[in-house]
C-alpha cells in the first residue's frame, strides 16, 4: 500500500471515529436531558425495556397526533413513595395551570387554617333595642368569608345537592333577628364586606367571565355563590314572547327580553350581552314552544349591596320595617368591635367545603379561601402583598422560586403561570399533613364523580386516579394521584397549553396519557399504600 493510500485510510478511518463520537454525543446527551422527554439508558440493557422508556414511547405518540401536537405539553411522574422521578418533559418550564391552580390554594388554606375551621357570619347592630322592638341604629350583615351562603346540601357526595330556597342560610338569620323581638330598624340595613380588601377581579379575568357564574365577583359576602338565575319561559303558540323572570328578584339587573316562541320540534337559540358595570342584561333569540324552562346563572356584580338587599325583603317579609336605607359598606368601621350581636350562622367544617370546591371545580369558593387564610395575618394593601402571602407557604412547601407565578387562587386567571415540578411538589407535601384524609378525597375520582365522572371509564383506570382538571381557552390539565393495579403511588402533572382542537380530543389524550402511566409503571414490588 502506497503512503498516498495509507493516508486515505488514516483519514477515512479518523473522520469515521469523528462522526461516530459526535453522533454518540448527541445520542447520550439526548438520553441526559429531562426536558427532552427521553429517559436514560440502563447500562444493563436498552432502554426500551425499562418502564420510563416504554412510556416515553406511549407518550410521544399520544402528544405528537395532531391537532394536540400543536400545542405545548409538560409531563412529570414520580414515585408517590419515594419522590423519585420517573418521566419528565418540560417539568421545568411555564403552563397556564387553569384550575390546576386550585391544588395549590385548597392546599394553602388546609394548612394554614386547619380542616376543621369554621367561618362566621353575622348579623350586627350599633345600636340598641328599644322595649318596644325598634332597634335604634343600623342592622349590619358582616360576611366573613364563608363560601356556602346558600341551600346546598353537606356532605358532598357524588354531585350537588339542594333543599330550600337559595336564600335559605340568610332567611334563618332574619328569623333570629325577628325572635329577638325586632319590629322596626331606624337606621340602614348594611352588607358589609370589608373583611376582605376590595377587589372584585383579580388581574387576568376576561370580560365575558363576569356574566357569567364561574366569574362572579369576589367578596367576603357570598350569597348563593354571588349569583342569580335568569328563567325564561317560552309560550305555547309560535310567535309568542318568552317570559323573563329573576330568582330572587333583585335591583341587579334590569332584563330586557326579545326572546320568541318557535315550534316544538324546531331548535333553540339565546344570546345575552351585559356590558361591564351595566345593570342592563338583553337576551335574544328563540326557545321552542311548550319546553322546559331555560336558566341562565348570571353572575352578581355587588354582591355587599345585593345581600343587603335581600335581607331588606326577607325582614319584611316577617314584619320588621326598615326607615333607612340599603346599603354596602367595603372598608373597616372603626366602631366595629362595639357592635351588639343578633345573630350568628357558623358554616360547615372547611375540609367538607374543599371537598365541593375541588370536585365542581368553584372559583370563586377557591378565591374567598385563599383571602380568608391570609386574613388570618391581617388585612393586605394591595394584590401584591396577598401574592406575598402565597408565596411563603409554597417555601414552606420546598417550590423553586418563581415557579409559581401567581394572579388569582383559583385559575381562572390567564396570567397565572405554574411548572408540572410546582404541582408536583404541593401534591407530595400534602400527603404528608394531617389533613391529606380530606384534601385526597375532595379530588375528582376518574369515572365516578366531579369533573371527571364522564371521563377515563376503562375498568382498568376507573377509581385510580384522584385528580384536579383544569379548563380554560386553549388549556387542559390534569394533576393529581394515582394507584396501579399492583398497588403502586403515583403522582402526575400533565399540562398543555396553546391548544385549538376540540375539547374531546385533547382530554383523550390526558386519559390515555393515564393509562399509560398506570400500566408501564406498575412494575415496582411491595410499594406501600399512600395514607388516606
Amino acid at each position: 500500500m502506497g503512503n498516498q493510500q495509507q493516508r486515505f485510510l488514516r483519514c477515512t478511518v479518523s473522520l469515521f471515529f469523528v462522526v461516530f463520537v459526535l453522533l454518540s454525543g448527541v445520542q447520550l446527551g439526548a438520553q441526559q436531558q429531562p426536558g427532552s422527554g427521553t429517559p436514560v439508558v440502563n447500562e444493563a440493557g436498552s432502554s426500551r425495556s425499562t418502564p420510563a422508556a416504554r412510556f416515553a414511547e406511549r407518550a410521544e405518540r399520544l402528544v405528537q397526533v395532531a391537532p394536540v401536537d400543536k400545542g405545548q405539553w409538560g409531563l412529570l411522574v414520580v414515585d408517590g413513595s419515594t419522590g423519585e422521578a420517573l418521566y419528565e418533559k418540560n417539568a421545568d418550564k411555564y403552563f397556564v395551570p387553569a384550575s390546576n391552580m386550585k391544588l395549590l390554594t385548597t392546599a394553602l388554606a388546609l394548612d394554614k387554617l386547619g380542616a376543621d375551621y369554621r367561618f362566621r357570619t353575622t348579623l350586627e347592630t350599633n345600636g340598641k333595642l328599644q322595649p318596644d322592638g325598634k332597634l335604634i341604629g343600623d342592622l349590619v350583615l358582616v360576611g366573613r368569608g364563608d363560601p356556602n351562603l346558600s341551600n346546598r346540601k353537606f356532605p358532598f357526595d357524588t354531585k350537588e345537592e339542594f333543599e330550600g330556597p337559595p336564600e335559605r342560610v340568610l332567611a334563618e338569620m332574619a328569623d333570629a333577628v325577628a325572635a329577638r323581638g325586632v319590629k322596626e330598624i331606624s337606621g340602614d340595613i348594611v352588607g358589609d364586606d370589608s373583611y376582605f380588601p376590595r377587589e372584585r377581579y383579580p388581574d387576568g379575568w376576561e370580560i365575558d367571565d363576569m356574566v357569567w357564574e364561574y366569574g362572579a365577583a369576589i367578596s367576603a359576602i357570598v350569597l348563593d355563590d354571588n349569583t342569580a338565575t335568569l328563567v325564561l319561559t317560552p309560550g305555547d303558540r309560535i310567535g309568542e314572547g318568552v317570559q323573563a323572570e329573576m330568582q330572587p328578584p333583585t335591583e341587579e339587573f334590569s332584563v330586557k327580553s326579545a326572546v320568541l316562541t318557535i315550534g316544538a320540534k324546531e331548535k333553540g337559540d339565546l344570546r345575552l350581552t351585559r356590558e361591564p358595570g351595566s345593570n342592563n342584561v338583553v337576551v335574544s333569540g328563540t326557545l321552542a314552544a311548550k319546553s322546559e324552562p331555560r336558566k341562565l346563572v348570571l353572575a352578581i356584580q355587588e354582591p355587599a349591596q345585593h345581600a343587603a338587599a335581600l335581607l331588606a325583603r326577607l325582614l319584611a317579609a316577617r314584619g320588621v320595617k326598615c326607615d333607612g336605607k340599603v346599603r354596602a359598606q367595603h372598608d373597616p368601621d372603626p366602631a366595629e368591635a362595639t357592635r351588639t350581636v343578633l345573630a350568628e350562622h357558623l358554616s360547615i367544617r372547611l375540609g367538607d367545603s374543599i371537598k365541593l370546591v375541588n370536585k365542581i371545580s368553584q372559583n370563586l369558593h377557591t378565591e374567598v379561601l385563599l383571602r380568608v387564610a391570609a386574613r388570618q395575618e391581617g388585612r393586605w394593601s394591595d394584590p401584591e402583598e396577598l401574592q406575598k402571602f402565597a408565596r411563603t407557604f409554597y417555601d414552606k412547601v420546598g417550590i423553586v422560586s418563581d415557579d409559581v407565578v401567581q394572579t388569582d387562587g383559583s385559575g381562572l386567571s390567564r396570567h397565572d403561570l405554574v411548572t408540572p415540578r410546582a404541582l408536583v411538589a404541593v401534591l407530595e407535601y400534602a400527603q404528608k399533613q394531617p389533613w391529606f384524609g380530606e384534601y385526597y378525597a375532595s379530588l375528582p375520582v376518574a369515572g365516578i364523580d366531579g369533573t371527571l365522572d364522564q371521563r377515563m371509564k376503562d375498568p382498568a383506570i376507573t377509581g385510580r386516579i384522584h385528580a384536579k382538571t383544569g379548563s380554560v381557552s386553549h388549556v387542559r390539565t390534569l394533576s393529581g394521584y394515582a394507584e396501579t393495579a399492583g398497588g403502586r403511588q403515583l403522582i402526575f402533572s400533565f399540562l398543555s397549553n396553546n391548544q385549538v382542537g376540540k375539547n374531546h380530543e385533547v382530554h383523550e389524550a390526558l386519559d390515555n396519557l393515564c393509562l399509560a402511566m398506570m400500566e408501564e409503571f406498575d412494575e415496582k414490588e411491595g410499594s406501600q399504600q399512600v395514607k388516606k
